[in-house]
């Protein structure tokens, strides 16, 4: 599996099991207090939310193509911190988050149902719409400069798969530990921002805002094939390619190291996460 189609196939998991808990959470509270009427409008909000976000990436992709040299060096050095910067939020807000969603969602959707059917399609957009940014600006990052469809395809598997997993929590008694998915999917996404920072740098360096181009750390090109198995799959699981500058180097390694210690270190005096059954049947209950 190349980086690309690994790293976009986790990325439409990850971010598609979030989003999909989302929408089930608001689905089950309404089905349970017998409010079948206003469940159109989630609809509508969520699919609003996913048309923004297919629009976002879009309009990414048409910017990149538009700009050229330095500039296009420069704006997808620009977009790979700001990816950088989004996932790392995301994976700690969710570490945390994950324990009290259900109930924030059920209590915000209650209050929108007090103003009316309007602000329940917009509270299901702003609950949908995070996700689908995010997935947006991370596809993009980590797909660019791919020559075939296969990350499109790697993303559309992973949301699929998302979906399949989000059904059978709210459908089946079906049970999974997203206590421990999340920390695994997080521990992964770290490894993948690592390696967008680290071409970040590179387009950084090649539109002369950083230097060091020439200054290599390592370079195998020469003895590993770039297109090997084995250099795919560590390319795919790292994000460390056979040639890399110094500067590069050290910006994945200052950016993996202490983030994945902080992310995977013990929870200490935190509340103890909720039993694997409770956190998987969270969106099933009203």
């Amino acid at each position: 599996m190349s980086q690309a189609s690994f790293a976009t196939y986790l990325i439409g998991l990850r971010e598609g099991l979030e989003a999909t808990l989302v929408v089930s959470i608001l689905v089950a509270f309404l089905v349970k207090s017998d409010r079948r009427r206003v469940l159109p409008m989630v609809w509508l909000g969520a699919g609003v939310a996913v048309l923004l976000s297919v629009g976002f990436g879009a309009l990414l992709t048409f910017t990149q193509a538009s700009v050229s040299g330095r500039n296009q060096e420069l704006f997808e050095a620009v977009t790979s911190v700001a990816a950088v910067c989004f996932v790392t939020w995301m994976i700690f807000w969710m570490r945390g988050a994950a324990r009290r969603m259900g109930g924030e969602l059920r209590a915000g959707l209650g209050q929108a149902l007090a103003l009316g059917p309007a602000a329940v399609a917009a509270f299901s957009f702003l609950a949908v719409v995070r996700e689908g940014l995010e997935t947006a600006l991370l596809f993009f990052t980590a797909a660019r400069g791919a020559a075939t469809a296969t990350p499109l395809v790697a993303i559309t598997l992973g949301v699929l798969t998302a979906i399949g997993m989000g059904y059978l929590l709210y459908a089946t008694a079906v049970r999974i530990n997203l206590g421990t998915f999340f920390r695994w999917t997080g521990a992964l996404l770290v490894l993948v921002a690592g390696g967008i920072l680290k071409y970040g740098v590179h387009d950084f360096q090649e539109a002369g805002v950083l230097p060091g181009l020439g200054t290599l750390a390592f370079d195998v090109t020469a003895t590993v094939d770039p297109g090997s198995w084995y250099a795919t799959l560590l390319t795919g699981m790292v994000n460390l390619t056979p040639r890399a500058t110094v500067l590069e180097m050290a910006a994945w390694a200052a950016y993996v190291v202490p983030t994945m210690i902080l992310f995977l270190r013990p929870a200490g005096s935190r509340p103890a996460a909720p039993p694997a059954d409770a956190a998987a049947t969270a969106p099933a209950q009203a």
